[in-house]
C-alpha cells in the first residue's frame, strides 16, 4: 500500500502513530461506514448516485488526496543509479509483474471458485476474484520506505525500485489486469479500465513530478523541501484513507451484516499470497546472494500493495458497492500485521545474507 513518505523516518520512530495502528483505524472506518449503512441507506445512495463515465466523483477526489502526496515523493531522476547493481530491481520487477498477479488470480480462483463452492452465489464470487486480482497486480509504491527503514534497508535503492515500479505499472497494469480478467470470465470494460490507469496513475504522476520541480525550484534546489511538503499533505492523505473505507462500507453494510464471515473469507488468500510472494522473492535474494540491506525491501515491495490504485480500479469497473471494491478493502485491514511479521523476520534472517559492501554486487 501506500503512504506519503519521501524518505525513510527516523530510526526511533520508524512507523508514526498512524501507520502502526493503520488497521486499528481501518477497523474503526469499518464500523463506522457500516453504521453509516445501516443508519442512512438514503444519504449513502445519493452520494453512490454521483458519478461520472463509471466513476464516482466523491471517491475519485478522496482517492487523489491518498495518491498525489505519494506521487509528489517520487524522484524518477534515481532510475539513472541502476546499472551498477540490477539483483534487486530484477526480482522486484520479476516477483511484482510475473508473478504476483497470475498467483493471486490462481488463489482467488481456487478459493472462490472451488473451496468457497456453495458459500456464495457465482456472481458475487466473480466479483471478490476482481477484487483480488486488481490488488495482486498493483504492487506498492511507497509505503515500502518505511519497511525498508525498519529493516535497515537502502533508501537510495528502495527509491529506484518504487520509481521504476511506476514507470511500469503505466504500461503494464491495464493490460494484465485485462488478461487476468478475461482468463476468470469476468467481462473487461477496457474503456474503464484504462481511464482508471490515467486518472490514478499517469495523472497523479504527472502532477506530482511537476510538483516535485516546482517545491524543490522555489527552495533553492533543496530536495529535502519536498519531504517538507508532503508532510503538510499527509492529513489529508489519511482522511482520505479512512473516508474512502468508510464510504465503501457503507455501500456494503446490508451484504457484510448478512453474511460476517464474509470478511474472513476474503482475507485468507489475500493473507496466503502475502507471506507466499515474500518467500519467493526473499528466497530468490538469498540465493543470488543479494545483500540484506537491498533483499529485504525487494521482498517486502512486492509483498504490500498499491491498494488505493486497486480500489480505484475497483470502484471504476464495478461499482461502488461490489465485491470487488470490498475485496481490495479487505487488503488494508490484514496488511499491517503481516507487514510487521515480515519485517521482524527479515530483521532476524539478516544474517543469512551478504554484507552490503562498497564493491559489493546487487
Amino acid at each position: 500500500m501506500t503512504q506519503t513518505l519521501a524518505n525513510p523516518v527516523p530510526a526511533s520512530s520508524p512507523l508514526g502513530t498512524f501507520e502502526r495502528y493503520l488497521s486499528l483505524w481501518v477497523l474503526l472506518a469499518i464500523l463506522a461506514g457500516l453504521g453509516l449503512g445501516l443508519i442512512a441507506p438514503d444519504a449513502v445512495g445519493m452520494l453512490a448516485g454521483l458519478e461520472y463515465a463509471s466513476v464516482n466523483l466523491v471517491v475519485a477526489v478522496l482517492i487523489w488526496a491518498m495518491i498525489y502526496p505519494m506521487m509528489v515523493s517520487v524522484d524518477f531522476g534515481s532510475i539513472k543509479d541502476i546499472g551498477g547493481k540490477p539483483k534487486g530491481l530484477v526480482i522486484t520487477l520479476v516477483v511484482n509483474w510475473l508473478v504476483k498477479p497470475f498467483t493471486m488470480a490462481a488463489l482467488a480462483v481456487l478459493f472462490f471458485d472451488y473451496l468457497y463452492a456453495g458459500l456464495m452465489s457465482e456472481g458475487d464470487a466473480d466479483q471478490y476474484i476482481a477484487g483480488l486480482i486488481l490488488l495482486g497486480t498493483a504492487p506498492c509504491t511507497a509505503m515500502v520506505f518505511v519497511w525498508s527503514q525498519m529493516t535497515k534497508g537502502d533508501p537510495a535503492y528502495t527509491l529506484v525500485q518504487v520509481s521504476v515500479n511506476d514507470l511500469v505499472m503505466i504500461v503494464a497494469f491495464a493490460p494484465i489486469v485485462a488478461l487476468l480478467l478475461g482468463v476468470t470470465d469476468i467481462v473487461v470494460p477496457w474503456d474503464t479500465l484504462l481511464l482508471s490507469v490515467v486518472l490514478y496513475v499517469v495523472v497523479p504522476l504527472v502532477a506530482g513530478a511537476l510538483t516535485r520541480r516546482q517545491v524543490i525550484a522555489s527552495h533553492g534546489g533543496d530536495a529535502a523541501a519536498v519531504d517538507a511538503f508532503t508532510a503538510r499533505l499527509k492529513p489529508w492523505s489519511i482522511i482520505g484513507l479512512l473516508a474512502t473505507v468508510v464510504l465503501l462500507f457503507a455501500f456494503q453494510a446490508g451484504t457484510i451484516v448478512s453474511n460476517p464471515l464474509l470478511i474472513v473469507l476474503i482475507a485468507i488468500p489475500i493473507i496466503i499470497q502475502s507471506y507466499g510472494i515474500f518467500a519467493v522473492a526473499y528466497a530468490a535474494a538469498m540465493a543470488w546472494k543479494v545483500p540484506h540491506n537491498i533483499a529485504a525491501p525487494c521482498a517486502l515491495i512486492g509483498t504490500s500493495n498499491f491498494f488505493e490504485l486497486a480500489v480505484a480500479v475497483a470502484i471504476g469497473l464495478f461499482g461502488l458497492s461490489s465485491g470487488a471494491a470490498l475485496a481490495t478493502v479487505v487488503g488494508v485491514l490484514v496488511e499491517v500485521p503481516v507487514m510487521l511479521s515480515l519485517v521482524a523476520f527479515a530483521n532476524r534472517t539478516r544474517d543469512r545474507f551478504p554484507a552490503a559492501g562498497p564493491k559489493a554486487r546487487r
